[in-house]
């Protein structure tokens, strides 16, 4: 490959490229000369701008997280009533997630199988721990029901919110609008809060 070639890859691009393949292949079915075909550049051109596949694996779940943990600082996230703070977490998870759809769709695809892929599931816990002590913070004040147990509540809401990588596309009627992290606040909040 030219030097021109290489050029037209920074690497922002070519992690596109290797999200897309990972989502597709599966990161342990993927090889560098997937990611060598898939970018149209030689695997010494990727090497150029990353140590490895496993190296583009941690830059694409870290930019996952980083925007997930990124909502816990928001303004909105951080003071008020806890179930007003949950429900503003529900939404920017659902906004994240459709706003960063591959880079979410692998988070959630990781197995455990690398030293990357551990340590994504841990910080994923942990993000999940967080959400969770915040709907019992609500539930702790009367604002969420008390006949439902937390830690299956949690589990829902995640699976509800997680499920969407699974059918959501961006060019669908739903892109953009904010109707599908509405919908989802609405049937999240209205099983979950308290009566009265």
């Amino acid at each position: 490959m030219t030097t021109a070639r290489r050029d037209t890859y920074t690497p922002d691009s070519l992690l596109a490229v290797a999200v897309t393949v990972f989502n597709e292949r599966g990161y342990d079915g993927t090889s560098m000369e997937h990611l060598s075909k898939a970018a149209g550049i030689s695997k010494s051109s990727i090497y150029h701008h990353v140590s490895g596949k496993e190296e583009l694996l941690r830059r694409a779940v870290s930019r996952a997280l980083d925007e997930l943990f990124g909502i816990l600082d928001e303004d909105h996230a951080r003071g008020g009533r806890a179930v007003e703070r949950l429900e503003y977490v529900t939404r920017r998870m659902v906004e994240v997630l459709t706003a960063e759809l591959p880079y979410v769709t692998l988070l959630l695809r990781v197995r455990g199988n690398t030293a990357t892929e551990r340590w994504a599931l841990e910080r994923r816990r942990e993000f999940d721990h967080q959400v969770a002590r915040l709907l019992r913070e609500a539930a702790a004040d009367g604002e969420v029901r008390a006949d439902v147990e937390v830690r299956l509540a949690t589990r829902l809401v995640f699976g509800m919110i997680n499920s969407i990588v699974e059918w959501y596309r961006p060019d669908g009627r739903d892109a953009g609008d904010g109707r599908l992290a509405d919908t989802v606040v609405r049937l999240v909040f209205a099983g979950l809060r308290g009566e009265g």
